[in-house]
Protein backbone atom coordinates (compact mmCIF):
# COMPACT_ATOMS: atom_id res chain seq x y z
CA UNK A 1 0.00 0.00 0.00
CA UNK A 2 1.01 3.95 -0.27
CA UNK A 3 2.62 4.83 2.42
CA UNK A 4 2.22 8.81 3.69
CA UNK A 5 5.54 10.32 4.88
CA UNK A 6 6.18 13.87 6.23
CA UNK A 7 6.88 16.79 4.05
CA UNK A 8 9.18 16.42 1.52
CA UNK A 9 12.82 16.70 2.53
CA UNK A 10 15.19 19.81 1.18
CA UNK A 11 14.69 22.27 -1.88
CA UNK A 12 18.20 20.39 -3.02
CA UNK A 13 16.36 17.09 -3.06
CA UNK A 14 13.01 17.97 -4.67
CA UNK A 15 14.77 20.34 -7.41
CA UNK A 16 17.27 17.89 -8.13
CA UNK A 17 16.03 18.15 -11.91
CA UNK A 18 14.19 21.00 -13.04
CA UNK A 19 11.81 20.13 -15.93
CA UNK A 20 8.67 21.22 -17.53
CA UNK A 21 6.45 19.53 -20.25
CA UNK A 22 3.97 21.57 -22.90
CA UNK A 23 1.24 18.93 -23.14
CA UNK A 24 -0.93 21.31 -25.60
CA UNK A 25 -4.03 20.70 -24.12
CA UNK A 26 -7.17 21.76 -25.33
CA UNK A 27 -10.78 21.26 -26.20
CA UNK A 28 -9.94 19.30 -29.12
CA UNK A 29 -6.76 17.35 -27.79
CA UNK A 30 -8.19 16.83 -23.88
CA UNK A 31 -6.09 13.98 -23.12
CA UNK A 32 -1.96 13.15 -23.18
CA UNK A 33 -1.10 9.95 -22.43
CA UNK A 34 2.90 8.73 -21.40
CA UNK A 35 4.70 5.53 -20.71
CA UNK A 36 4.73 2.39 -20.11
CA UNK A 37 9.00 2.60 -19.51
CA UNK A 38 10.28 5.03 -17.56
CA UNK A 39 14.54 5.15 -17.34
CA UNK A 40 16.10 4.55 -13.71
CA UNK A 41 17.83 5.52 -12.36
CA UNK A 42 17.13 9.68 -12.63
CA UNK A 43 16.71 12.06 -10.05
CA UNK A 44 12.97 14.12 -8.68
CA UNK A 45 11.09 15.51 -11.72
CA UNK A 46 9.17 18.79 -10.37
CA UNK A 47 5.73 19.10 -12.56
CA UNK A 48 2.91 21.29 -12.75
CA UNK A 49 0.52 21.38 -15.54
CA UNK A 50 -2.65 22.14 -16.69
CA UNK A 51 -4.43 18.97 -16.57
CA UNK A 52 -5.52 16.11 -14.06
CA UNK A 53 -2.92 13.34 -13.97
CA UNK A 54 -3.29 9.83 -13.36
CA UNK A 55 -0.30 7.34 -13.24
CA UNK A 56 -0.81 3.28 -12.39
CA UNK A 57 2.38 1.25 -11.31
CA UNK A 58 2.91 -1.67 -13.45
CA UNK A 59 5.81 -3.14 -11.83
CA UNK A 60 8.72 -1.27 -9.94
CA UNK A 61 8.17 1.70 -7.58
CA UNK A 62 7.71 5.38 -7.73
CA UNK A 63 8.20 8.11 -4.81
CA UNK A 64 5.58 11.05 -5.17
CA UNK A 65 6.01 14.63 -3.73
CA UNK A 66 3.06 16.63 -3.24
CA UNK A 67 3.61 20.27 -0.98
CA UNK A 68 3.12 18.20 2.27
CA UNK A 69 3.22 14.46 1.50
CA UNK A 70 5.46 11.68 0.28
CA UNK A 71 4.15 8.53 -1.32
CA UNK A 72 6.15 5.32 -2.45
CA UNK A 73 3.81 3.57 -4.75
CA UNK A 74 4.33 -0.10 -5.79
CA UNK A 75 2.11 -2.46 -8.39
CA UNK A 76 -0.97 -1.55 -8.38
CA UNK A 77 -1.09 1.29 -6.79
CA UNK A 78 -1.74 5.04 -8.30
CA UNK A 79 -1.48 8.68 -7.76
CA UNK A 80 -3.81 11.52 -8.55
CA UNK A 81 -2.56 15.03 -9.29
CA UNK A 82 -4.92 18.23 -9.87
CA UNK A 83 -4.63 20.77 -12.11
CA UNK A 84 -1.54 23.25 -11.72
CA UNK A 85 -0.51 21.09 -8.65
CA UNK A 86 3.15 21.12 -8.02
CA UNK A 87 4.54 17.80 -7.46
CA UNK A 88 7.58 16.03 -7.95
CA UNK A 89 8.53 11.73 -9.21
CA UNK A 90 11.23 9.42 -9.50
CA UNK A 91 11.48 6.01 -9.98
CA UNK A 92 12.26 3.92 -6.98
CA UNK A 93 13.22 0.44 -8.85
CA UNK A 94 14.98 -0.78 -12.38
CA UNK A 95 12.09 -1.39 -15.00
CA UNK A 96 9.37 0.53 -13.80
CA UNK A 97 6.56 0.47 -15.97
CA UNK A 98 3.08 2.63 -15.64
CA UNK A 99 0.94 4.48 -17.55
CA UNK A 100 0.17 8.25 -17.21
CA UNK A 101 -2.58 9.76 -18.50
CA UNK A 102 -2.98 13.82 -18.24
CA UNK A 103 -6.80 15.46 -19.27
CA UNK A 104 -8.84 18.27 -19.07
CA UNK A 105 -11.82 17.98 -16.74
CA UNK A 106 -14.08 18.66 -19.89
CA UNK A 107 -13.50 15.54 -21.29
CA UNK A 108 -14.55 13.38 -18.65
CA UNK A 109 -17.57 15.90 -18.45
CA UNK A 110 -18.54 14.91 -21.98
CA UNK A 111 -18.66 11.06 -21.75
CA UNK A 112 -19.99 10.65 -18.32
CA UNK A 113 -23.05 13.36 -18.35
CA UNK A 114 -24.38 12.52 -14.90
CA UNK A 115 -22.74 12.60 -11.16
CA UNK A 116 -18.88 13.98 -11.35
CA UNK A 117 -17.96 12.42 -7.53
CA UNK A 118 -14.88 11.48 -9.37
CA UNK A 119 -13.71 15.10 -8.79
CA UNK A 120 -14.15 15.25 -5.35
CA UNK A 121 -10.93 13.19 -5.38
CA UNK A 122 -9.03 15.56 -7.11
CA UNK A 123 -9.80 18.28 -5.27
CA UNK A 124 -9.57 16.79 -1.61
CA UNK A 125 -5.61 17.54 0.14
CA UNK A 126 -3.04 15.03 -1.40
CA UNK A 127 -3.27 13.09 1.58
CA UNK A 128 -7.11 12.45 1.59
CA UNK A 129 -6.85 11.21 -1.64
CA UNK A 130 -7.80 7.41 -2.76
CA UNK A 131 -5.01 4.78 -2.07
CA UNK A 132 -5.12 0.91 -2.99
CA UNK A 133 -5.80 -0.10 -0.10
CA UNK A 134 -6.47 -3.94 -0.54
CA UNK A 135 -5.75 -6.64 -2.55
CA UNK A 136 -8.83 -6.47 -4.53
CA UNK A 137 -8.50 -2.68 -5.35
CA UNK A 138 -4.83 -3.78 -6.23
CA UNK A 139 -5.70 -6.36 -8.31
CA UNK A 140 -8.61 -4.16 -10.53
CA UNK A 141 -6.42 -1.23 -10.63
CA UNK A 142 -3.45 -3.04 -12.06
CA UNK A 143 -5.99 -5.26 -14.52
CA UNK A 144 -6.66 -1.46 -16.13
CA UNK A 145 -3.41 -0.12 -16.21
CA UNK A 146 -2.42 -3.17 -17.70
CA UNK A 147 -5.00 -2.60 -20.71
CA UNK A 148 -4.08 1.21 -20.92
CA UNK A 149 -0.49 0.36 -21.52
CA UNK A 150 -1.50 -2.43 -23.92
CA UNK A 151 -3.32 0.43 -26.03
CA UNK A 152 -0.41 2.73 -25.72
CA UNK A 153 2.04 0.33 -26.58
CA UNK A 154 0.52 -1.04 -29.80
CA UNK A 155 -1.56 2.05 -30.81
CA UNK A 156 -4.36 -0.19 -33.06
CA UNK A 157 -7.31 1.40 -34.65
CA UNK A 158 -9.08 3.88 -31.93
CA UNK A 159 -6.58 3.14 -29.56
CA UNK A 160 -7.05 7.09 -28.00
CA UNK A 161 -11.23 6.48 -27.65
CA UNK A 162 -10.03 3.18 -25.83
CA UNK A 163 -7.83 5.26 -23.54
CA UNK A 164 -10.21 7.73 -22.92
CA UNK A 165 -13.06 5.42 -21.74
CA UNK A 166 -10.77 3.36 -19.37
CA UNK A 167 -10.00 6.86 -17.80
CA UNK A 168 -13.94 7.50 -17.45
CA UNK A 169 -14.34 3.72 -16.05
CA UNK A 170 -11.60 4.49 -13.69
CA UNK A 171 -12.70 7.54 -12.10
CA UNK A 172 -16.18 5.93 -12.11
CA UNK A 173 -15.44 2.69 -10.09
CA UNK A 174 -12.81 4.62 -7.50
CA UNK A 175 -15.03 6.22 -5.90
CA UNK A 176 -16.81 2.80 -4.50
CA UNK A 177 -13.51 2.21 -2.53
CA UNK A 178 -12.84 6.08 -1.48
CA UNK A 179 -13.93 7.16 2.20
CA UNK A 180 -13.23 10.71 2.30
CA UNK A 181 -11.63 11.50 6.09
CA UNK A 182 -14.12 14.42 6.26
CA UNK A 183 -17.15 13.04 4.81
CA UNK A 184 -19.51 15.63 6.60
CA UNK A 185 -17.38 18.70 5.53
CA UNK A 186 -17.11 17.62 2.18
CA UNK A 187 -19.73 17.91 -0.23
CA UNK A 188 -19.83 15.57 -3.29
CA UNK A 189 -18.97 17.73 -6.45
CA UNK A 190 -21.29 16.80 -9.70
CA UNK A 191 -21.46 18.16 -13.52
CA UNK A 192 -23.07 20.82 -12.21
CA UNK A 193 -20.19 22.19 -10.10
CA UNK A 194 -17.91 21.81 -13.01
CA UNK A 195 -20.05 23.24 -15.87
CA UNK A 196 -20.20 26.26 -14.20
CA UNK A 197 -16.87 27.49 -13.91
CA UNK A 198 -15.04 25.64 -16.93
CA UNK A 199 -15.23 29.23 -18.60
CA UNK A 200 -13.28 30.65 -15.71
CA UNK A 201 -10.73 27.72 -15.98
CA UNK A 202 -10.38 28.37 -19.64
CA UNK A 203 -10.15 31.83 -19.63
CA UNK A 204 -7.50 31.13 -17.13
CA UNK A 205 -5.46 29.01 -18.91
CA UNK A 206 -5.55 30.41 -22.00
CA UNK A 207 -4.37 34.42 -21.00
CA UNK A 208 -1.44 33.76 -19.10
CA UNK A 209 0.01 37.47 -19.58
CA UNK A 210 -2.85 39.46 -19.09
CA UNK A 211 -3.80 40.65 -15.84
CA UNK A 212 -7.57 38.94 -15.11
CA UNK A 213 -9.94 39.87 -12.54
CA UNK A 214 -12.09 37.48 -10.57
CA UNK A 215 -14.94 39.67 -11.64
CA UNK A 216 -13.98 39.04 -15.17
CA UNK A 217 -13.87 35.03 -13.98
CA UNK A 218 -17.14 35.36 -12.44
CA UNK A 219 -18.62 37.21 -15.55
CA UNK A 220 -18.00 34.64 -17.56
CA UNK A 221 -19.31 31.54 -15.47
CA UNK A 222 -22.53 34.15 -15.05
CA UNK A 223 -22.16 33.99 -11.78
CA UNK A 224 -21.82 36.44 -9.07
CA UNK A 225 -17.99 36.96 -7.60
CA UNK A 226 -19.01 35.36 -3.94
CA UNK A 227 -20.33 32.59 -5.44
CA UNK A 228 -17.81 32.10 -8.09
CA UNK A 229 -15.54 32.25 -5.09
CA UNK A 230 -17.04 29.78 -3.22
CA UNK A 231 -17.93 27.21 -6.08
CA UNK A 232 -14.17 27.33 -7.62
CA UNK A 233 -12.72 26.57 -4.15
CA UNK A 234 -15.40 23.32 -3.78
CA UNK A 235 -14.71 22.43 -7.03
CA UNK A 236 -10.75 22.57 -7.76
CA UNK A 237 -9.63 22.13 -4.21
CA UNK A 238 -7.88 25.79 -4.20
CA UNK A 239 -9.20 29.57 -4.69
CA UNK A 240 -9.12 30.62 -8.41
CA UNK A 241 -6.39 33.30 -7.51
CA UNK A 242 -3.90 30.49 -6.05
CA UNK A 243 -4.68 28.52 -9.46
CA UNK A 244 -4.13 31.53 -12.00
CA UNK A 245 -0.59 32.09 -9.61
CA UNK A 246 0.29 28.51 -10.54
CA UNK A 247 -0.71 28.54 -14.40
CA UNK A 248 1.20 31.91 -14.21
CA UNK A 249 4.17 29.87 -12.60
CA UNK A 250 3.84 27.07 -14.64
CA UNK A 251 4.21 28.89 -18.12
CA UNK A 252 7.42 30.79 -16.96
CA UNK A 253 9.28 27.39 -15.67
CA UNK A 254 8.34 26.59 -19.03
CA UNK A 255 9.76 29.78 -21.04
CA UNK A 256 12.81 29.26 -18.80
CA UNK A 257 13.96 25.55 -20.37
CA UNK A 258 12.31 26.57 -24.10
CA UNK A 259 13.74 29.95 -23.98
CA UNK A 260 16.49 32.59 -24.05
CA UNK A 261 14.75 35.15 -22.65
CA UNK A 262 15.39 36.95 -19.83
CA UNK A 263 13.67 36.86 -16.77
CA UNK A 264 12.23 40.12 -17.48
CA UNK A 265 10.64 39.38 -20.10
CA UNK A 266 9.42 36.04 -18.66
CA UNK A 267 7.76 38.04 -16.36
CA UNK A 268 5.85 40.01 -19.07
CA UNK A 269 4.93 37.04 -20.61
CA UNK A 270 3.29 35.15 -17.23
CA UNK A 271 1.40 38.26 -16.21
CA UNK A 272 3.77 39.66 -13.67
CA UNK A 273 4.89 42.68 -12.76
CA UNK A 274 8.59 42.35 -13.16
CA UNK A 275 11.71 40.13 -12.50
CA UNK A 276 11.03 40.53 -8.83
CA UNK A 277 7.67 39.92 -8.68
CA UNK A 278 8.15 36.64 -10.63
CA UNK A 279 11.32 35.49 -8.49
CA UNK A 280 9.26 36.17 -5.13
CA UNK A 281 6.29 34.35 -6.60
CA UNK A 282 9.07 31.24 -8.30
CA UNK A 283 11.11 30.95 -5.10
CA UNK A 284 8.04 30.44 -3.07
CA UNK A 285 6.53 27.74 -5.30
CA UNK A 286 9.48 25.79 -6.74
CA UNK A 287 12.09 26.68 -3.95
CA UNK A 288 14.61 28.16 -6.07
CA UNK A 289 14.96 31.29 -7.68
CA UNK A 290 14.14 31.31 -11.97
CA UNK A 291 18.11 31.61 -12.59
CA UNK A 292 18.76 28.12 -10.41
CA UNK A 293 15.86 26.77 -12.20
CA UNK A 294 17.11 27.11 -15.48
CA UNK A 295 20.36 26.03 -15.15
CA UNK A 296 19.60 22.92 -13.62
CA UNK A 297 16.79 21.87 -16.08
CA UNK A 298 19.01 22.65 -18.99
CA UNK A 299 21.10 20.50 -20.86
CA UNK A 300 24.37 21.74 -21.45
CA UNK A 301 25.01 24.07 -24.50
CA UNK A 302 21.55 24.75 -25.38
CA UNK A 303 17.75 25.05 -24.36
CA UNK A 304 15.19 21.95 -23.66
CA UNK A 305 13.61 20.45 -26.54
CA UNK A 306 9.62 20.58 -26.58
CA UNK A 307 9.38 17.21 -26.28
CA UNK A 308 7.80 14.68 -23.86
CA UNK A 309 10.54 12.90 -21.38
CA UNK A 310 13.14 10.43 -23.03
CA UNK A 311 10.96 7.08 -22.92
CA UNK A 312 7.57 8.57 -22.68
CA UNK A 313 5.01 9.12 -25.83
CA UNK A 314 4.86 12.42 -25.76
CA UNK A 315 1.28 12.41 -27.98
CA UNK A 316 -2.03 14.39 -27.79
CA UNK A 317 -4.85 12.32 -28.25
CA UNK A 318 -7.72 14.35 -30.30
Amino acid sequence: MARPKTKPGSPSDWFARARTEEHHLDATSPLWVGGPTIPYPQPLEMHMHKGMEIGIILSGGMELQFEDLVLNVGPGEFWLSAMWEPHAWRPTAPETRLPVVIFLPGMVEEIVPGNLTWLSMFAAPPRERPRAATPEMRARVLALGEELAREIEARPPDWGDVVRLDVVRFLVILPRYWRPEHPRRRRQINANDLSRILPAITLANSHLAERLDPEDAAKTCGLSVSWFHHVFRHTMGLSFGRFRLRARLAQAAHLLLTTDLTVAAIAEQSGFVDGSHLNRAFVAQYRCTPAEYRKRGRPRGGVTPREGRIGFIANPVG
